[in-house]
């Protein structure tokens, strides 16, 4: 296979689809006779990008700013590029550089989290004509959640994979003992820590953690990822077992999770129904490796990765109660948490990048051969109804909040 990978923004980046995306092609990369990144550089950031990809690079004719324009012109001006031509598919996680590359004759894989159908349902038959285009071979999707999204939107089963995402062991090579990593990050080694790593902001649930600190004095709470003084910062503020720590590198994100007696997702509907900005959050993966238990909600996208009293404890999501009693057993429980910490590490093993690559590529040579020929799409009655509603009821909510993420409806 030759492949065109085509990423809109800048690198490097500290973002997690620009970790999911490169990282996933670094590894595809040797399954392919060929393969180059399409990519908005400068000049200066090239060798950087070729190095974090390892593959050669191809400067799109797009500015790094506005964001609209250089994501218009990625896609606008991809097909100028002889290696557009050359490549077997346009490797893709942005809807218009697909539909763009279709329209210039290439075909497309798509690989994103996002359920955009539900998200904004104005897409819904946008969204259908471009899935069931016979030059777009497939979606990969990170999660069954968003997979079951373009099932419902009459898209063809053959065209729509989950292939979750993954974590890179090298990142635990050399274990941290417990009571040295809280040494090195200066937190008493007697101290029960329960560690968050991720953006510390409104999105991601961390009020209801924050009630759950005021809750459970004895335990110290880190969250890791401050990018400086938002509302989480000022709700934490009066709490003094939460610590604020801002973001970290990846050379030092990994003392702060082998400092962790409790590694948390906040388990909370809020990051996938109310923002839309977070379906199997990408830490989850990372955290399966570390060694160490997890107390996340009891939610659909986690629950597809992560089984309740086998490899993490799962809580009933914006429930303080349960994150209380949950927080309470897994740092009083030494048995429960070494158990759900060995089970994680265990399972994890199906959840590299490696691992992800080889399915992804695999399927990639089945979508190519055509051995799968998908059926007709499906785009009747039902289908239409729910996109008239939908897309009723997302016009109300961004004039009320302005806010073009639709949550989803009861």
């Amino acid at each position: 296979m030759k492949i065109l990978f085509a990423f809109e923004n800048p690198l490097p980046s500290a973002e997690a689809d620009a970790e999911v995306f490169i990282t996933t092609g670094r590894y595809l990369r040797p399954h392919l006779q060929a393969g180059w990144l399409h990519v908005p550089a400068a000049r200066e950031n090239l060798a950087t990008a070729e190095a974090l990809a390892e593959m050669p690079v191809i400067r799109a004719f797009a500015p790094l700013k506005p964001a609209i324009l250089r994501h218009f012109l990625c896609g606008l001006t991809i097909g100028l590029r002889r290696e557009f031509h050359q490549a077997d598919l346009v490797y893709t996680r942005n809807l218009w550089v697909a539909w763009v590359a279709i329209l210039y004759g290439q075909r497309v894989v798509f690989d994103h989290y996002r359920p955009w159908p539900d998200q904004i349902p104005p897409l819904q038959r946008w969204l259908y004509k471009l899935f069931s285009h016979p030059r777009f071979l497939g979606n990969i999707c990170h999660s069954d959640y968003t997979r079951q999204k373009y099932l419902d939107l009459g898209v063809p089963a053959e065209k729509l994979r989950c292939i979750h995402n993954g974590f890179e062991p090298r990142r635990f090579a050399a274990p941290i003992p417990l009571a040295e990593a809280k040494q090195r990050i200066g937190v008493p080694e007697d101290t029960k820590t329960v560690v968050y790593t991720g953006r510390v902001n409104h999105k991601k649930g961390l009020d209801l953690v924050i009630e759950a600190a005021k809750r459970l004095p004895q335990l110290t709470f880190l969250f890791v990822g401050s990018y400086g003084d938002g509302p989480i910062e000022a709700l934490a503020r009066g709490v003094p077992n939460i610590i604020i720590v801002p973001w970290q590198s990846e050379e030092t994100l990994g003392n702060y999770i082998s400092a962790a007696d409790v590694l948390l997702i906040p388990p909370s509907f809020q990051p996938l129904a109310k923002f839309g900005s977070t379906v199997l959050p990408l830490k989850l993966f990372f955290y399966l490796g570390s060694g160490r238990p997890i107390l996340a909600g009891n939610t659909p996208d986690v629950a597809e990765v992560l089984k309740h009293d086998e490899t993490a404890w799962l809580c009933a999501p914006d429930d303080l109660e349960a994150l209380v009693a949950g927080l309470r057993g897994l740092t009083e429980d030494a048995a429960l948490a070494a158990r759900l910490a060995a089970g994680a590490t265990e399972d994890s093993r199906n959840y590299t990048w490696s691992a992800r690559a080889e399915k992804i590529a695999a399927t990639l040579q089945e979508w190519l051969a055509g051995t799968a020929q998908p059926k007709p799409g499906l785009w009747g009655a039902a289908q239409s109804a729910v996109w008239k509603r939908e897309s009723r009821r997302w016009w109300g909510h961004v004039i009320r909040t302005r806010n073009v993420v639709l949550p989803p409806g009861p």
